[in-house]
């Protein structure tokens, strides 16, 4: 499960590095070029190219690379900076993506504001917030950075997990995490959960005292100008918001959140999250070299290409939706998409060797930089394949939602969870949004309407 190069590599959201980790990242300052700031605003500062250390040409060819391999929106940011933008940006820009597990990390941020603030302990078990006789001693025992590492111990079938969700037929899906199989004791094995993070949703609204989209929007979108009508954020039937994925929303957005990283959680002169969270969110546990607080952390691990400099953080989602992170070189670059890496092993590879394409860019990107060494690095090289699809599968969580078997939540199933009624499968979509994307006229359908 923690191998660099793991089965859940392209699947989910997948992301050892240097001491340099443990203190604040030190940006590199403009040499003679200029810096920009963030803006609440619809329109981020941009420059040149030239004007922040990189050659618009060889820009301008990574760029295209990108664009060729599925990159449906790409933006490459210095000095906070928007400097090279792939050419379908305007037309997907404004568009709601599903980011996939790149909600993992904005959960993550959610969690350290609440920990900010005084309303959550990230070392407490989460037996203190959830209500009584809700779930065993052993699950309760799982504390919050349990959740946040992914070492709760709890039993993985990555599809079987999630697609429950995309149909969707979940009844409550914190509750059914509290029902699935520990297999390691929490805090001791990395296992790459999905149920794992929403019950983190789970617990950090119950810790807030309200439901999480609305502390979300008041504490974490709302000072970067991300407007509620935006993004859609899936719930379960239950009316609870999934942590592990599905939250759609615009690449203009989620560049602002990348943009709030790497300012260390500051946005203009609010500090919106405590740089001291994110130094331990981007920090790799004694348990996963490559995994911090719900953000991947290191090069050569999952997607990240191995000369990246060594205090490489990124966000990760299925399909190679990512949020890369260098601040040795002040460079951020998001994009979004779906798949584009080249395989010699069809289907199976794509899923497997999904590094092959950030390799490739990153390599025609450093070429770019003239003010700073970086490191020349050779073609792509694809390893071995080493797949094993059974174990994406697991019948008994699948089984679980429909109140059969082991795995089943006493009480809970797809027509009742805990004498509480539930909402029809589809009922809170709004119209437009499909699994992947939010498209069409109705105003109720989430996106950036308008530019300023």
């Amino acid at each position: 499960m923690g191998h660099s190069r793991g089965v859940f590599s392209g699947i989910v959201a997948l992301a050892l590095v240097s001491a340099s980790l443990f203190a604040a990242p030190v940006h590199a300052a403009p040499r003679g070029g200029v810096e920009c700031s963030v803006t609440s605003g619809r329109e981020l500062e941009r420059a040149m190219p030239e004007q922040v250390g990189l050659d618009p040409a060889k820009l301008a060819e990574a760029l295209q690379f990108a664009d060729s391999r599925n990159r449906l929106n790409v933006q490459v940011f210095r000095h906070n900076c928007l400097v090279g933008e792939g050419p379908r940006n305007e037309e997907t820009g404004n568009v709601a993506w599903n980011i996939w597990s790149v909600t993992k990390s904005v959960v993550s941020l959610l969690t350290g504001i609440a920990s900010d603030q005084g309303k959550l302990a990230i070392d407490a078990p989460i037996d203190r917030y959830l209500p009584p006789g809700l779930g065993d001693a052993a699950h309760r025992a799982i504390t919050v950075e349990n959740l946040l590492t992914e070492t709760s111990g709890m039993k993985v079938g990555v599809l079987t997990e999630g697609i429950t969700a995309v149909i969707p037929v979940d009844p409550h899906s914190a509750v059914q995490a509290l029902a699935v199989e520990l297999t390691n004791p929490p805090g001791t094995t990395f296992s790459y959960s999905q149920r794992n993070v929403d019950l983190l949703s789970y617990v950090i609204e119950l810790a807030v005292g309200e439901p999480l989209q609305d502390f979300a929007q008041r504490e974490l979108f709302g000072p970067l100008g991300i407007a509620g009508e935006d993004y859609y954020w899936a719930r379960d039937r239950s009316g609870f918001t999934y942590g592990y994925a599905h939250l759609l929303m615009p690449p203009n957005n989620l560049a602002k959140i990348g943009l709030l990283v790497a300012n260390d959680g500051r946005w203009g002169a609010e500090r919106v999250i405590s740089d001291d969270y994110l130094r331990k969110a981007r920090t790799p546990s004694p348990q996963n070299r490559c995994y911090g607080y719900l953000f991947w952390v290191g090069a050569d691990c999952a997607e990240s290409p191995d000369f990246l400099p060594p205090d490489t953080f990124f966000m990760s989602g299925l399909a190679l939706q990512n949020v890369f992170f260098m601040p040795e070189l002040d460079l951020m670059v998001m994009w979004t998409g779906a798949f584009g890496n080249i395989t010699e092993h069809g289907a199976r590879g794509v899923i497997a060797h999904p590094e092959e394409l950030p390799h490739e860019f990153f390599r025609r990107l450093f070429a770019a930089f003239t003010d700073t060494p970086v490191p020349v690095a050779e073609p792509y090289v694809e390893p071995p394949l080493e797949f094993e699809a059974s174990k994406l599968f697991d019948a008994e969580i699948l089984l679980a939602v429909f109140g059969i078997g082991k795995g089943a939540y006493p009480g809970c199933t797809v027509f009742n969870c805990l004498d509480q009624p539930l909402a029809p499968p589809f009922a809170s979509i709004p119209p437009g949004c499909a699994i992947l994307v939010c498209l069409g006229d109705d105003p109720r359908t989430p996106g950036i309407k308008t530019v300023e």
